[in-house]
């Protein structure tokens, strides 16, 4: 009988720990949720999710997130906004993200919404959940870090983990200084998406550019999905522009540039947010008429560059693991941001979204284009034009069939050249 006893208590122990540390190792196991709210249809919706599951997949690899005493992974799951489709309603957006919060049951939205007017819209649906979210792609509007600032106790969830409209019309306007310095450019011509940020900053670039002593010769406003520029390019011409100043985000801007080329318009094609020509792929979709096209790819990373150690080590990653090199906005930024609440949840040693925000606004790390630090009222990556200082961004130029990083001169492999018709003999 004592022996019957002591081999039903020996069971019930051996039960009990197989219970118990079965369920830890369960738990230990449980993945962290990354929701991804993105417009897969387009540029700035497939690269932000290529970098994201790069780090993803980097990170699980060495042994994942440490969460107080346990490791646990990371897991990605997207849901298709569409947010930068034609004619696609705000709202639809709004339900991608509910369904990550509630159906996927995300710890954290990362990515998008990838249109300005949706990520802005969203904002209050984080807010009531208490979901930390990180824009990484898309979302140039400077009403984005201002509503976090305007409203902080309510929107303080919501940081932004690559560059604003506001600081590219800074780069862009330095650049303009250095051609007008050089070949005396003075004129320029303005052509925008009929989007929110590309018409704010459409707007407002005039009015800087003009504070800077150069003339804006005209302003077009193309809506979403355009497919012939001429008479705007005409019109340029017209005016004398030297420089023509593009911020749109849509695929259809690669007609744009072929028709710059086959016109051969005497004005340099500067574009501040220009989708196409930030992709690899731009030069043959092109025939090679994208030759000395320039655009802002926003965040070092997205070309090749020395910006930090890690630069080119993300750059290889991303193009043997993808077989294309880093795509534009969203590559670089969508991967920096992963590590980040990496970072953010292993100094809280928790989930808890308010920890988490604590985290992040403490965040001082190097990143793939510079140190990483958020403005703690903003919750804005903090920018600059030094890597060892902040955040780089990257404007290249197209030239021999590379995309050939122009500014800032910290990271620059080239100098801005022009066409031959704009070249004077």
């Amino acid at each position: 009988m004592k022996r019957k006893t002591s081999s039903l208590v020996l069971t019930l122990l051996v039960s009990f720990f197989v219970l118990f540390w079965g369920s830890h190792v369960l738990a230990a196991e449980k993945p962290i949720i990354i929701g991804a709210p993105l417009s897969m249809a387009y540029l700035y919706g497939w690269s932000a999710e290529r970098g994201m599951k790069l780090a993803v997949e980097e990170i699980n690899a060495a042994g994942g997130v440490a969460v107080g005493k346990e490791k646990r992974p990371f897991q990605v799951e997207v849901i298709d906004t569409r947010d930068l489709e034609p004619g696609v309603p705000v709202s639809e957006a709004l339900m991608a993200v509910e369904r990550l919060i509630l159906n996927k049951n995300a710890d954290f939205i990362v990515g998008g919404p990838n249109r300005s007017e949706a990520a802005l819209a969203a904002m209050a649906l984080l807010s009531k959940n208490k979901k930390v979210s990180i824009v990484t792609s898309g979302v140039l509007s400077p009403a984005y870090h201002k509503t976090v600032e305007k409203e902080y106790d309510k929107y303080k969830y919501c940081f932004r983990i690559h560059g604003e409209a506001g600081n590219l019309i800074g780069e862009m306007i330095a650049n303009f200084a250095d051609l007008k310095e050089q070949y005396g450019f003075t004129k320029v011509f303005i052509i925008a998406q009929d989007v929110s940020h590309a018409r704010g900053a459409a707007e407002i670039m005039g009015k800087v550019a003009a504070g800077k002593g150069f003339e804006v010769t005209g302003t077009e406003i193309f809506p979403t999905g355009a497919s012939d520029f001429s008479m705007a390019l005409i019109k340029a011409k017209e005016t004398g522009s030297q420089i023509i100043n593009i911020w749109m985000d849509m695929p259809e801007s690669a007609i744009l540039l072929k028709q710059w080329f086959d016109m051969k318009i005497p004005a340099l094609p500067f574009g501040s947010t220009l989708a196409a020509a930030e992709q690899p792929g731009f030069w043959k979709g092109t025939g090679g008429k994208g030759e000395f096209t320039l655009c802002n790819v926003v965040n070092a990373g997205n070309a090749p560059s020395d910006a930090t150690e890690w630069t080119m080590k993300f750059y290889d990653a991303y193009t043997k693991k993808w077989g294309i090199e880093p795509e534009g906005l969203g590559a670089s930024s969508s991967y920096m941001a992963v590590y980040a609440l990496k970072e953010a949840v292993e100094k809280a040693g928790t989930l808890d979204s308010d920890k988490i925000v604590t985290a992040l606004e403490q965040l001082d790390m190097k990143g793939v284009y510079g140190k990483l630090k958020f403005d703690p009222k903003t919750h804005q990556v903090i920018p600059s034009t030094d890597p060892k200082e902040g955040a780089v961004g990257s404007i290249l130029q197209w030239q021999d069939g590379k995309r050939v990083v122009v500014y800032p001169k910290s990271i620059a492999k080239g100098k801005i050249l022009l066409p031959p018709w704009m070249v004077k003999k």
